[in-house]
């Protein structure tokens, strides 16, 4: 007998085959090309097929943002799971920003068994009900076992998780495990984080304890697959013996492992595996889930298509390199409007992916949510002199210089995954940044009204909550007391913004700048070449 285990994972709102920059998009991703592929594969088998969504699923489009907003329960996304006919699914850990009671109805509209195993209640019971279901096909009883990143705590402000205790997933694997083994033939643990070591060589690349996965396969003997998600990256292998897969974002690709199971007097035998991804990019979306969300679709088009005002100048994105090298007009019209609603005059915000385009003449709804792409909400922290020389320290960390002496971007912000949106920008302060220096030393000026910081001064910092309780690594900033908060979603904010001047004038005042002083060359010509389309 052949099992066939299906997975979707980080689809971040993404439906349709656009992310909303443009009208009439076709690109090649979302969860209705996700969709026809899963029927294709379900299809061409009369055996048992599972299907499993891995989680991050209500929150990153502008979908997902419009849901939120104007209909304020997320059943109008789950209800696209439903069609689908999914046998699990799993919390993520972008599932909590939006707060609890958007996510409990998110749980609540599922029509399959939402898992997390290790999310606990004060009594020590997973909080969104069993952390595991049993399903039987064909007479074969598959155990699912559903974990979390243990990381939310670093990223979410507490009233998104109220109530909720995290376990580490590997101390609660080794506690289900076992006892799944003896009531099931076949335990999947689907697991939404990723991989802290070199899957290869065991080299760890992080030692934060945010994702797990290398452990649960070195030390959680029993596990029969494994799907992962999280990083956002496009993994099919077999590690100790295990099957994993982690499907890439957005739909991209559908993660598929197939187990040969046979029968014996002992039980069910796995004699064969096998791990691929499934990619959707040639795929038609699936008409009949395209037609049956059409309504939803079109009422986004039409949202974001509202003008709230228009720019003189130009805010344009072109380089996003060089946006992060030379202070640019979106990035200081951002951070203008984090120090407007805050009330403090030093601010910090990240450009958050290198597809952030800026402003045109134009400004719609359409563009400020696709290019402020998290709901993210604002902390005031009062930092030392000191620390906020430690957090620029931390941001530039992200520049390299390689053998030619030229500037590039760190190879920790590449990869194991894309973190390019822990590298911020700040206004209000006058700093330099000499990535000739070692870490720790590459800050050569940092100046406030035109003195030099001094370290016993204290500011009050705005910034995003992610960043204010140190995600992103900045361990520096974790712990620190938040002073006051801006509770409305930077979206909302910048929209309110817009609307009330109507018009916007790009600027810039060039308070940093990071040289290569070893060298002489120019970081800003580093980057010349680094256009996006």
């Amino acid at each position: 007998m052949k099992l066939t285990i299906l997975e979707t994972s980080d689809v971040h709102g993404y439906l349709y085959p656009t992310d909303y920059q443009k009208k009439e998009q076709e690109l090649p991703l979302g969860l209705f090309k996700a969709a026809a592929v899963i029927k294709k594969e379900r299809e061409k088998t009369e055996e048992p097929v599972v299907l499993i969504d891995n989680g991050d699923f209500i929150q990153g489009s502008p979908l997902s943002h419009y849901v939120v907003k104007e209909k304020q329960e997320a059943e109008y996304l789950m209800a696209a799971l439903n069609e689908m006919e999914y046998d699990a699914g799993i919390i993520g850990n972008h599932e909590f920003n939006y707060g609890m009671d958007y996510l409990k109805t998110a749980v609540h509209a599922a029509q399959h068994p939402v898992l997390a195993a290790n999310l606990l209640n004060q009594d020590g019971k997973p909080y969104f009900g069993p952390g595991y279901t049993i399903v039987e096909k064909a007479g074969i009883k598959i155990a699912i076992l559903g974990l979390v990143t243990q990381y939310i705590p670093h990223w979410e402000h507490p009233d998104n998780y109220k109530g909720v205790r995290f376990k580490s997933a590997v101390d609660c694997a080794k506690e289900y495990v076992p006892r799944l083994r003896e009531e099931a033939d076949v335990v999947i643990v689907s697991y939404h984080g990723g991989f802290e070591a070199d899957l290869e060589t065991g080299e760890q690349v992080e030692v934060t304890g945010e994702n797990e996965g290398y452990r649960l396969l070195e030390e959680v003997p029993g596990i029969d697959a494994l799907l992962t998600g999280h990083q956002h990256r496009r993994i099919a292998a077999i590690h100790n013996g295990v099957p994993i897969v982690q499907p890439g974002q957005k739909g991209e690709s559908v993660g598929k492992i197939t187990l040969w199971l046979e029968r014996g007097k002992d039980g069910v035998v796995i004699t064969d595996k096998l791990a691929e991804l499934l990619p959707t990019t040639e795929a038609e979306a699936d008409k009949e889930l395209s037609d049956r969300f059409l309504f939803l679709h079109q009422s986004v088009e039409q949202w974001l298509d509202q003008k709230i005002g228009t720019v003189t100048g130009n805010m344009e994105i072109t380089n996003p390199e060089k946006v992060r090298i030379t202070e640019h007009p979106y990035i200081e019209f951002v951070n203008r409007v984090q120090m407007h609603y805050a009330q403090c005059d030093i601010s910090g915000t990240a450009l958050f992916s290198d597809a952030v385009k800026g402003f045109k003449s134009e400004v719609t709804l359409r563009d400020i949510v696709t290019n402020y792409i998290y709901p993210n909400t604002l902390a005031v922290v009062q930092l030392t002199g000191e620390e906020l020389k430690r957090v620029l320290e931390k941001n530039a960390e992200y520049f390299a210089v390689d053998e030619a002496g030229d500037v590039v971007v760190s190879p920790d912000y590449l990869a194991p995954k894309m973190k390019k949106y822990n590298y911020d920008m700040y206004e209000g302060i006058d700093y330099t940044i000499d990535v000739s220096r070692p870490h720790g030393e590459r800050i050569v000026e940092l100046r406030h009204k035109g003195k030099d910081v001094q370290p016993e001064e204290t500011f009050e910092v705005v910034m995003n909550q992610y960043r204010a309780i140190g995600g992103g690594e900045f361990e520096m900033l974790k712990g620190k007391e938040i002073l006051r908060e801006v509770t409305i979603p930077m979206t909302e904010l910048i929209a309110e913004y817009i609307q009330t001047r109507k018009v916007l004038s790009a600027g810039v005042n060039h308070n940093f700048k990071v040289v290569n002083e070893e060298t002489m060359k120019s970081a800003d010509s580093a980057f010349a070449e680094v256009e996006i389309e």
